[in-house]
């Protein structure tokens, strides 16, 4: 590793080390490159015991690190050990850890950070994952929406200049973009809209609900939402699914793993069309989305499907060519 200290780089010293070789003394050759006589010295002797591929290399022309050979303050590899197993154990910071082995905070971090444990490790929450899979098209469809901006031209997303004032911020320019999922196949259905109220919400669920149906799904039996007001105290909500005859499945409160094909869908969408390219305006990005759903649901390949897209499992389970 070079130091950038050093006044003289690789080819200077072996520049350097010719010089010397060819018959200068270390004081002309350390005068020809500006350099100190002790730095003469020094490059040469090391240029002297070096072995014949260490020469070839150039290894050992190259800057040491500054390591000193010995620290007689340093703790012993059994005293670090115990720091060590201290943390390991109890995963107490430094200064907790100093009242245990007996030694100085600082001198507990130093340990530490020298074995590269100086961060505590998190202790992480645990979590009962149970995955599930309704076992008809079309009999549990989840339902969630994604905020999205409006906007005439880019804005700083796209061209990373916040100097810019934008004329597309406020709360007055988003809108939404009402998501619906089959549990079994992952067939998705969206809609832009500029509220998300609960009769914007019923109306596209019965719109799903008839698609779902024509792309081959059964009857819906459950409808899986999160807490928001637009499902849970929605009159209009309510009578979509009673007129459906499904039955209103809320996830508890935070915890939207429950709603996971959704969120994923959600994420996808973001992914792969609302942020895939530079859009001039959110008109043309939500006129791209008829065309997005198409490859998604028909052609593109769905990891949790087998790399197959949505619709073939539709067919597959109605016993329908695709």
């Amino acid at each position: 590793m070079e130091d950038g200290r050093c006044r003289l780089g690789l080819g200077g010293r072996l520049e350097l080390v010719r010089l010397i070789e060819q018959g200068s003394s270390l004081r002309a050759a350390a005068a020809a490159l500006n350099v100190a006589p002790a730095t003469a010295h020094r490059w040469w002797h090391r240029w002297r015991q070096a072995s014949e591929q260490e020469r070839a290399s150039r290894s050992c022309l190259r800057a040491r690190a500054p390591i000193p050979r010995s620290c007689p303050w340093r703790l012993s590899v059994e005293v670090e050990h115990r720091i060590l197993e201290a943390r390991r154990r109890t995963n107490l910071g430094p200064a907790r850890l100093a009242g245990i082995v007996g030694y100085r905070r600082s001198t507990v971090w130093k340990v530490l950070w020298r074995h590269g444990c100086s961060q505590r490790r998190r202790t992480p929450k645990q979590r009962f994952t149970r995955r599930y899979e309704w076992a008809e098209p079309g009999a549990l469809l989840h339902m969630d929406a994604k905020q999205l901006p409006r906007f005439d031209t880019p804005g700083h997303w796209a061209h990373g200049d916040r100097s810019v004032h934008a004329r597309n911020c406020g709360p007055a320019r988003i809108e939404f973009a009402h998501v619906v999922v089959d549990d079994h196949s992952r067939l998705a259905y969206v809609e832009i809209h500029r509220r998300d109220r609960g009769d914007i919400a019923a109306a596209v669920l019965r719109r799903a609900a008839a698609w779902m149906a024509e792309q081959g799904c059964g009857h819906v039996e459950a409808v899986m939402t999160d807490n928001a007001m637009a499902y849970r105290r929605s009159r209009e909500f309510s009578g979509a699914l009673a007129q459906l005859g499904a039955r209103h499945i809320l996830i508890p409160p935070r915890t939207p793993r429950w709603n996971g094909k959704a969120e994923r869908f959600i994420r996808t969408l973001d992914e792969e069309w609302a942020h895939a390219r530079i859009w001039p305006s959110s008109t043309r990005r939500n006129r791209a989305l008829t065309s997005f759903l198409r490859y998604y649901n028909r052609r593109r390949p769905h990891t949790s499907l087998g790399d197959r897209p949505p619709i073939s499992r539709v067919h597959q389970d109605r016993g329908q060519d695709n």
